[in-house]
């Protein structure tokens, strides 16, 4: 069997969500990286405490499934996710992908004022979304067409004025829903330029090795298996789009039998389930890793019948 293994970015977060963490692994990232995290709605204001604590319970399940013997044929992260990506893949050490995180949220969070952030339109293609980007987009109100997360679901970066204004045209053209979303800053834009070049100097000091299995990249949906290309995605993720449809669609063509989607999410399972009813879906948000080691064991059984 081919398991494809997808970690979710930011969005999912809630509070009480570390309460099953292993303490001892817990203490050691607060070491790692300096910052307490207080699993609370007040902390999930900052980005640090996001993007660790998910990194953290990602990090975690991807262990205990490993020491039941389960390993990943395909990996898959969204944005924050291609961290846990690459950890699962074997590409890079615990230590340093929690540090490689914390610096890459401590920089997101510094790097722009109010004023930056995000939105979502659904509903019109990918072609119809950019058209209108570039009706709006000026220097000094720069926007973006940035993540694909499906066919008919796109998102925008750059400032929120500019935001509101392709939002506004996005409705005027029959787009089923055209909001701003929660996120602070112009991420996966031209606009990150800054920050992926720290992470590339960061990144370039680091230990890595190459993948176990196929990566898929986000700036691209290409598989690849070297460590240079890996680590220019992980460096380079928040200046590019992520190109989610074609990641699946390209794992699709591999033939996996399994999805296993980590916490704390389940979306990205309801959008592969839109694709193909061919797959046994695995939703860690939702269900023990026991169970998850029953219900592979029990998969693996049938297809060996």
């Amino acid at each position: 069997m081919k398991y494809l293994w997808l970690f979710p970015g930011q969005g999912g977060q809630k509070a009480g969500m570390l309460q099953k963490i292993d303490p001892t692994l817990k203490s050691k990232v607060e070491s790692w990286t300096g910052v307490k995290l207080v699993d609370s709605e007040k902390g999930y204001q900052n980005s640090q405490q996001i993007q660790l604590s998910i990194l953290l319970l990602q990090v975690q399940q991807i262990d205990q499934l490993k020491e039941k013997g389960w390993l990943p044929d395909i990996v898959a992260g969204h944005s924050l996710g291609v961290f846990a990506a690459a950890y699962a893949a074997g590409v890079i050490n615990k230590e340093d992908v929690f540090k490689l995180v914390s610096l890459r949220a401590s920089l997101m969070q510094s790097s722009f004022p109010i004023g930056y952030g995000m939105g979502v339109v659904v509903g019109l293609s990918r072609q119809e979304v950019g058209n209108l980007v570039q009706q709006v987009n000026t220097k000094k109100d720069p926007v973006f067409l940035s993540n694909q997360n499906s066919e008919l679901q796109n998102t925008l970066s750059g400032k929120i004025t500019a935001i509101q204004a392709v939002l506004k045209l996005a409705k005027e053209s029959g787009a089923a829903k055209a909001k701003l979303l929660q996120v602070p800053n112009p991420s996966h834009s031209p606009l990150m330029q800054s920050v992926a070049d720290k992470l590339t100097k960061q990144i370039g000091k680091l230990e890595l090795h190459s993948p176990t299995c196929i990566y898929l990249a986000n700036n691209n949906g290409h598989p690849v298996k070297n460590i240079a290309e890996i680590s220019y995605d992980l460096a380079n993720n928040l200046t590019h789009p992520v190109f989610w449809e074609t990641m699946i669609n390209v794992a699709l063509e591999y033939n996996p039998q399994v999805s296993v989607e980590f916490a704390p999410g389940t979306a990205f399972t309801k959008l592969l389930n839109a694709k193909t009813n061919q797959l046994a879906n695995i939703t860690l948000a939702n269900m023990t890793i026991d169970d998850a080691d029953f219900l592979l064991h029990k998969w693996k059984g049938k297809d060996n019948d």
